[in-house]
This record gives structure tokens, sequence and C-alpha cells, in this order.
């Protein structure tokens, strides 16, 4: 199945870089294992007023659907927030230790739109005590207390408030966002609320399969819509639309799309707002593959988007789509990069590792452009991708083609907002490793998401009767891997040097270093001990690094990760020593080799729809972690004092208008706190009623 949004570990944001400050507050804000950037816009002042107005009206249309996801990742998201704001604005004591702890809990809130942490899935608890909580409930103002009450209402304030404590507080209630564990019931124990309550795993199937498209343009039956099972134990489907289920929300994005189609760049970019808008409004899924098709063709305007419900890593048979936006436009110069890669997606893919059978014969419309972000939204905010392809449908990819694109402004903020914080100097092996990332890191990053987005994942082609359903829960992660792999393999490729990217046949090293240490080892600093690994992104780092370390030569090994023993404090003294598991990459062509051959593996399951053997890669090599090596890198990484994962804050558009209401001035301001930007939001932004049910 295709996934191909990716949220990458951008290993810069991790490690020191080579790039200087702005006169930008790139670090807005830190807690618990998060942190909060900033991001720049350059260039937004050298756009036309025409594509300033439309980048603004667009923004506002990604704005508006941020509770849609709230409510998606778990029906009692948005009383949680709610309440928690209202708290937060209202409580008399803003000294009380107590109220500290409830800051810092909707910090966490707003960081992950929800109660389930963004990345690892599992529910946080709060700090503060239910004793407080029940005292500081009583500060919530009427009006507040109406919202979030909403149809309930009648069920009384102290049962509603009972019900969410005891969610907020008890670690068994809706423990998981969404799970992938083997041998149960994927529906029954996830917390999101894709499904309505009761219905079976194997209800939805049934449901899926009755009413599967097999036409040779087929539509992605349930991609936005909720299955509710009746009292009868009849099966609903509720669409997302204008007039149904998020049609408060939907029903202003519609309206900023209508402001936007009147200052469209040319016809294309129109008719793409035109069928974006007839689709909210009717929910008909013929109408979204239009739209998709037009979105690919709109290869000349300077200003994109994407606007809706895209992403299906959220639901855990990967079918719905999770509400998400990003406005963004063409950073000319490094487009340059990209639209030399896409030019030559044909001679990548007949020179790739695989077997001839898997791979297509004649690539159509592979486009590709470096971008900067303007806003981000639903599930891009605050955490973010660095990299987009879509669409996500493979006929649409096979006769249309696919649009990919590296965020640069994103990884830009990442690597300004780290450097120097010492991550290189803890985890990597010597001072030749150190310095060649510090030489070629942030360009293998931005080129390896090129590969990733731009080729790899429109590579290959599926077998006649294979659909992106075949590999279930293990879909995501092989397709990531089979994206990964295909950078890999080929960020190391001579035609690169060839072509210009790359400056020299040894400039990829620094990737190759980067992605075995974070896949084998560092990223474990972001999971919890004792447990296994479940996000997507995750598991295809380690499904690679481990098969590899599984696969090398045990006479000369390509690769492998040693013990280093170091000495603890003063080197010239006599002290102790500590002993350090590090990657030592030991033949670089040799490790291409591995990849090579593991992707060959990747795209034969992902072609053939071999789920038996996607299952036994995947449990044997992505899931379980070494205990021993996830303490001791957490250990390390926790002397760092650093934040595993990062977010952002968004800019504010600020607007004049002229005497007949036309805008006659939009600029930037890069100073909301993060604080500040998420009121602010629950504030203008909140359309949805509290129970959506």
């Amino acid at each position: 199945m295709k996934k191909t949004f990716i949220m990458l570990l951008v290993l810069s944001a991790l490690m020191g870089c080579k790039q200087s400050n702005k006169e930008i507050n790139y670090n807005v804000d830190k807690f618990y294992d998060l942190e909060v950037l900033r991001y720049d816009v350059p260039d937004f002042d050298q756009l036309t007023l025409q594509q300033q107005s439309l980048v603004y009206y667009l923004t506002e249309a990604a704005l508006w659907g941020r509770d849609i996801l709230y409510d998606q990742n778990c029906r009692y998201n948005l009383a949680i927030r709610r309440t928690l704001e209202s708290i937060y604005c209202n409580y008399p004591d803003k000294q009380n230790p107590q109220f500290a702890l409830l800051e810092k809990y909707l910090k966490r809130v707003w960081f992950s739109n929800g109660i389930h942490h963004h990345y690892s899935e599992d529910k946080f608890l709060p700090e503060f005590t239910r004793e407080w909580f029940a005292e500081a409930i009583k500060s919530i103002s009427a009006a507040d207390l109406d919202i979030i009450l909403g149809s309930r209402a009648g069920e009384g304030a102290d049962k509603v408030f009972a019900e969410l404590t005891e969610v907020m507080f008890d670690p068994a209630v809706l423990a998981k966002k969404t799970n992938q564990a083997a041998g149960v019931d994927l529906l029954l124990t996830s917390a999101n609320n894709y499904y309505g309550g009761g219905l079976t795993q194997a209800e939805a199937e049934a449901w899926y399969q009755a009413h599967k498209d097999d036409s040779a343009e087929p539509l992605w039956i349930g991609l936005n819509s909720k299955l509710v099972k009746n009292a009868d134990g009849s099966i609903e489907e509720r669409v997302f639309k204008v007039g149904g289920l998020y049609g408060e929300a939907l029903e202003k994005v519609v309206y900023w799309l209508q402001k936007a189609r009147e200052v469209a760049e040319n016809d294309q970019q129109r008719l793409v707002i035109d069928k974006l808008i007839d689709y909210n409004l009717t929910g008909d899924l013929k109408t979204f593959n239009e739209y998709c098709i037009a979105w690919v063709r709109d290869l000349d305007s300077r200003v994109d988007f994407v606007n809706g419900f895209t992403e299906v890593y959220g639901d855990p048979l990967g079918i719905t789509g999770a509400w998400e936006a990003m406005v963004n436009f063409k950073n000319l110069e490094a487009t340059k990069r990209t639209t030399i890669l896409a030019e030559n997606a044909q001679w990548f893919e007949d020179n790739s590792p695989t077997d001839k059978q898997f791979k297509k014969e004649n690539v159509k419309g592979v486009s590709a452009k470096v971008i900067n972000a303007a806003i981000l939204g639903g599930d891009c905010y605050p955490s973010t991708p660095i990299g987009i392809n879509l669409p996500n449908a493979n006929w649409i990819r096979k006769e249309y083609g696919s649009k990919s694109v590296t965020i640069q402004n994103i990884t830009d903020a990442y690597d300004k907002a780290a450097e120097g914080n010492g991550f290189n100097e803890e985890f990597v092996l010597s001072k030749t490793e150190i310095e060649m990332i510090r030489q070629y890191g942030s360009l293998d990053d931005n080129c390896h998401t090129d590969l990733h987005e731009c080729l790899g994942h429109g590579s290959g082609k599926l077998l006649d009767g294979v659909t992106k359903d075949n590999l279930k829960e293990h879909g995501s992660t092989i397709e990531e891997a089979r994206a990964d792999l295909f950078g890999l393999y080929y960020i190391a490729d001579p035609k690169l040097v060839e072509l210009g990217i790359l400056p020299n046949k040894d400039a990829y090293k620094a990737e190759y270093y980067r992605q075995m240490m974070n896949g084998a080892m560092t990223q474990l600093v972001r999971v919890e001990e004792g447990k296994d690994l479940e996000e997507a992104h995750m598991r295809n780092r380690q499904l690679i690094a481990n098969w590899v370390l599984d696969h090398v030569n045990p006479a000369n090994p390509e690769v492998e990760i040693i013990e280093v023993s170091k000495p603890v404090g003063n080197p010239k003294h006599d002290v102790p020593c500590e002993t350090k598991h590090y990657m030592r990459v030991n033949d670089y062509e040799g490790l291409r080799v591995l990849y090579g051959q593991l992707l060959a593996i990747i795209q034969r399951i992902t072609s053939t729809g071999d789920y038996e053997a996607a299952k036994e890669i995947v449990e044997r090599y992505a899931v379980k972690v070494n205990p021993e090596l996830h303490r001791e890198m957490r250990a390390r990484y926790q002397k760092l004092n650093l934040a595993p994962y990062k977010g952002f804050v968004n800019p504010v558009y600020e607007v004049k208008t002229d005497n007949d209401g036309h805008l006659s001035q939009v600029s930037l301001n890069l100073t909301e706190g993060y604080t500040e930007q998420h009121l602010r939001y629950s504030r203008f932004y909140s359309p949805l009623p509290t129970w959506n049910d």
C-alpha cells in the first residue's frame, strides 16, 4: 500500500551542522521529549501580490480543518482540549504548582493533536492530581461549559467530567491510539475514532470487501468516511462532507477555497481548487479522483497546496485518510536539483537492482520540486514531514504520474536549531565520520529525500490483480522501506555525480553512516524502555539496518556495531572506562550491495502483494529492540538534554485591504509563541461540536 507522505527522522535535527542562524528565534519552547521550533518563509516577499493573496486564502483553508484531526485521533480529544484550555485561561491561581503541570500537559496535547503521543501513539498521563483537576474544573466559564458538554448536556456535567477524568488518568483506558500488534482486533484495541464503537475488524474488513471497486479507475472506498455499527447490527458509512460528518469545518474550508480560486495563478490551478470544492461539498470519490489528476497536471503554478483526507497511517486498516494541509511555493533555485532527477526517472527505473518484471516499462508524469512551506495544518502540524509524494492511488500514479516535493525551509530550520548540540560527539564513531557529516550531511539529507519522494515511491509496479490492500497492516512499513532503499541505493551511484547533484564519489558516505547508525541505534532514544517499535517509519529504518547487519559477510563485515571503551572523566588520570556502542562502516561499496539486495526483496513483496513475506520480514527485523542497547542509547542521549521530537509554530499572515475589500498587502509575522498560537487557533478556528458521534 502506498503511504507516501513521509515523516522521516530528520537526522540533522539531532546533529550539529554548519549553517549559521539568521535573526530569527528558531527555538521556541521545550517540554517533556518535545521541542518547538520556528521556520522562516524565505522568498515570500518575491511573490506577486496575487500569489501572496493565494497563499493567505489557502492558509485560512488549512487552519479550519484543525478540529477534524483531533476528533479522528480520539473521540475525547476535543472535550479534553477545550476543558484544559478553559482551565488554563480562567483558573485564578496561576502560581499553583499543579497549574504548571496542567500547562505542560496541555502543551503536549497541542503537540500531539490529542492525548496520545504523536509518534509512539501511547497515551500520556497528566502529572497533576485527580483531586486538583476536580477542583480546577470549577473555574471553567459558563460559555465554555456549554461548548464542552454540547450534545451531552442532558447527561450532566458531573458524569461527563468523570468520564473525561478516567480517560485522562487511567493508563488502561484507550491506551494505544493505533494498534498494529499481531493477533488482536485492531479496531477494538485502538483508541482512534476512525470507526464507531463496537465495530470489529472482521466486520469492517467484510464491509470494505463487499464494497470494493475493482474497476480500471477504482474509487478509494472509505478514504473520506467513518463506518458506524447501528443498534440493529447494520453498518452505516458516514461521509466527511459539507452537510455530513465534519461538515461544520469543511464548510469553512470551502469558503476560503472559493476565495482562493478567484486569485488562482492559471486555469489549471483554478480547476484543481474547483474539484476540491466539489469534493468537499459532495464527498464524491469520483470527484476526488478528478481532483487528484488535475492536481498532478498542475505543473506551472508557483504556489501549491495539500488539503483534505490524505494519509492513512492513523487508520489501523490503512483505509481512511487523516485530515492534513500544507500550503507552499516553489523554491526556484533548489528545484533545479529535483528537476534533473525527474528528467532521468526512466534511467533510474531501468537500472534498479529489482527484477525486470517489477519495473515500469514507461515511467510517466514524474514531477519534482523543492518548496518552502508557508503553513502547516492538521496531520502536518506541529510535527511535519520533510517530503511529500502524492497522490497515493496507484492507478493515478501509473497513468498520470505523481508530484514529489522536498520541504527545504523545514530542513533548514531543523539544521539551524541543532547547531552544536553535542549529538555527533556522543554517538558518531570518530572525528573522521564527524567531519564527513559536517561537510556533506545537509546535502545528503536533501538528496536522499529527493530520491525517496521523487523516484522511490513512484518506482516499480504492481502485478495484475495486486492492490494497495494486499499487505494490510504491514503495508506502510514495507512501502517506506522500499522508498528509503531506493534512495540509499542510488545516492551512492556515480550517476548523481555525473548529473551534478553530488560533488564527488564519496559524498554519499555521510548518509550511509547516519542511516545505519540511526536505524539500528540512535532512533531508539525516541522509544520508552520496554516498548516495541510501532510507527511505520521507525520500523522501516530498523528493518533496513537490522537486515543488513544480519546479512554482512562474517569474515569481513561491511558494517558492524562495535564496543569502544572510553575513559570517564579526565583521560590524563587513571580513571575507569565506560563501554559504549558505535556504528562502524568498513566497506561502503559493500553496504550498497546489501541495500540493493534488500531493495529487490522488498520490491518483490510489494509487486506480488506477498503478505506472509511482508509479515515475516517486518516481525523479524522491524518490531523488537535490543533492550540493553536501547537502555544505553537513552541514557547517553538524556545526558545531552536534547528533545528527540521536534515540531513547529506557524508564521502569522497579516493582511491589509483596499476600499473595495481586496487584499492590498500580505506580510509575515514570525514572533507568535507556541501557547499563544494554539490558544488563538482554538479561539478562531474551532467550528466542530465537541461530540461527533
